[in-house]
């Protein structure tokens, strides 16, 4: 079976899931864009799809005798802490903490999948959410990002929330979903403490295949509700801003992966400015976290930016 060619106990599952339209849309841009350099979503240029780069950067660490040191450096994973307060925030909530996990890339290299399970394994959380890139390439099979997932989930003892990336195909939504991943396709859910409520929302990638639609997943959300919203990138931030949501979380620049000293990107790959690309950041009252991932792509490498999961703690503001 061909990688666009799915059987039709899945085709309708995708069809339920999503719905008929959003489907279409994504398996026909899947089939037609997702090998572009050039031209398709917010960026002209796409990195990640240019194949040749991969052997130019092994030559030229090589040269530098870095290779092996940005090599251990991808396996470094970091736990961050990010302290958020939340105008509003029902007391229940206060000190309720998300594991974030974005980027992962786990068919990069066979050791990824349990790096990352080592890592995770070690924190305390309420609940995870992923934002998106599970597959290093922006094509061909799912299977191998998904096995390297499969195991990483089992290291997850909590309830997972997840969004589709750049190099995400749609096809891995029901794989995914027998996982105990509820993915948010452009739709929110209620997490619920002692009674008390706070809303997740999350959007499909808004990045390459621009499929996010915030309308839809954010408009059944009370007025006066705390929500967050999951974004692969930070590009739509603006937007989601006076959407009134009160966090938001993506990731998908890798906080540049191969950094000048100091943590300086030399490409961050999104269409907005350089403060919205790794890190904490505020835009009007919404509070913001782009995440370096805990991945590699193009490359198994990093220099000067290692790899991440983030623990953000909610609390009363």
């Amino acid at each position: 079976m061909g990688p666009y060619e799915l059987d039709e106990q899945t085709l309708q599952s995708l069809q339920a899931r999503v719905g008929r339209i959003h489907l279409r849309q994504r398996l026909g841009m899947e089939r037609v864009y997702e090998h572009r350099l050039f031209g398709q979503g917010r960026n002209f240029f796409h990195i990640e799809n240019w194949r040749s780069l991969r052997p130019l950067i092994h030559v030229f660490l090589g040269l530098a005798l870095l290779r092996g040191r940005s090599r251990r450096n991808a396996r470094r994973i970091q736990v961050r802490h990010n302290h958020i307060p939340v105008a509003g925030l029902p007391a229940a909530f206060d000190g309720f903490t998300l594991l974030h996990i974005t980027d992962l890339h786990l068919d990069m290299a066979p050791d990824f999948p349990h790096v990352l399970g080592a890592a995770v394994r070690a924190v305390d959380y309420d609940v995870c959410v992923l934002t998106g890139d599970y597959r290093a390439e922006t094509f061909g099979s799912c299977q191998p990002a998904l096995d390297g997932l499969r195991q990483v989930r089992t290291q997850l003892g909590k309830a997972v929330f997840g969004v589709l990336g750049n190099h995400d195909s749609i096809r891995m939504v029901p794989a995914m979903e027998e996982m105990g991943i509820r993915m948010l396709m452009n739709e929110h859910t209620v997490l619920e403490k002692d009674g008390q409520r706070i809303y997740l929302a999350g959007i499909d990638d808004p990045h390459y295949f621009r499929a996010d639609n915030l309308e839809k997943a954010a408009d059944t959300i009370p007025d006066d509700a705390v929500s967050i919203l999951l974004s692969h990138s930070p590009e739509i931030y603006k937007s989601a801003a006076h959407a009134d949501f009160n966090i938001f979380l993506c990731g998908h620049t890798h906080g540049g992966q191969v950094c000048l000293p100091g943590g300086i990107a030399l490409v961050t790959n999104v269409s907005c400015r350089r403060e919205f690309c790794k890190g904490a950041w505020r835009y009007l009252g919404m509070s913001g976290y782009t995440s370096a991932g805990s991945g590699a792509c193009v490359a198994d490498i990093r220099l000067n930016c290692p790899p991440e999961i983030t623990l953000h703690h909610l609390h009363v503001g």
